[in-house]
């Protein structure tokens, strides 16, 4: 396929991504925001406002990163699942699949779509959060970089999870047993140099904490881990998950219903 028929067939995709998300913009947008201003108002807000500072910087301030972050997880995650499943549910996979649009380019369009949604989410919810507190920001490579890097991971591994997903409630079962936790344990709501240095070695088992200690160090310069390492981190797991999944498109696993 020439390169501009490549361009037609991403740019084909990413519309159809785009639209999705404002279509049932009720269920997509409005959701994560709501959510994370009530964590806002109660961890931040009031109960915030009787804790002591971390690591130098107000409570709400030290939290907002973390629960942006959870946020942008989440979206990108479910958003990839659910539309890959849907597409298997419709059976409109098969249609894009007997195309001549490279395989790499079908799975850069779901993942792209799942990283749009990461991307706004990010955006409304960091919005609201100016309404509870001021955020500086002390390295916006670093942030734009979490986030992306972050976006694109989770969009595989939801990927992933719609491959394998048999029904509407399997694409559930992760995001409830498995990613809620990890998020909740990842350093959203405290620092881990809180903890006994057996229990922060066992925090370090947890790759969320990387992504949300690098996204905060990017607004309050602040970390728990060494920046190189969160990114490394990060970067090894999407190259992991990318090859992973690219194997198993190639071999046809989890495409069909």
């Amino acid at each position: 396929m020439p390169l501009s028929g490549i361009w037609i067939a991403y740019y084909t995709m990413m519309r159809k991504e785009f639209v999705r998300i404002f279509r049932i913009w009720v269920q997509t947008l409005v959701p994560p925001v709501i959510t994370t201003s009530l964590y806002f108002t109660i961890f931040g807000a009031f109960i915030g406002s009787m804790l002591p500072a971390v690591h130098g910087v107000p409570y709400i301030q030290f939290i907002v990163p973390g629960l942006i972050m959870m946020t942008i997880i989440t979206s990108s995650y479910m958003h990839t699942v659910s539309s890959f499943y849907m597409a298997k549910f419709m059976h409109t996979i098969e249609e894009i699949l007997v195309s001549p649009t490279p395989q790499w380019v079908v799975i850069a369009g779901f993942v792209g779509g799942g990283v749009l949604r990461g991307l706004i989410v990010g955006v409304l919810v960091l919005i609201a959060s100016l309404f509870f507190t001021q955020l500086p920001l002390v390295n916006p490579f670093v942030v734009f970089a979490a986030v992306v890097l972050t976006s694109i991971l989770f969009s595989f591994a939801g990927l992933l999870n719609g491959m394998f997903a048999k029904s509407f409630d399997a694409m559930s079962i992760v995001p409830t047993f498995v990613l809620t936790p990890l998020t909740y344990l990842g350093g959203v709501f405290y620092s881990i140099d809180q903890f006994s240095p057996f229990w922060q070695t066992v925090s370090l088992a947890n790759p969320i904490l990387y992504m949300v200690n690098a996204f905060r160090y990017g607004f309050l310069g602040i970390s728990d881990i060494p920046l190189w390492i969160c990114f490394a981190v990060l970067i090894g797991l999407t190259a992991v998950f990318s090859v992973i999944t690219t194997i198993l498109f190639r071999k046809g696993i989890g495409l069909r219903n």
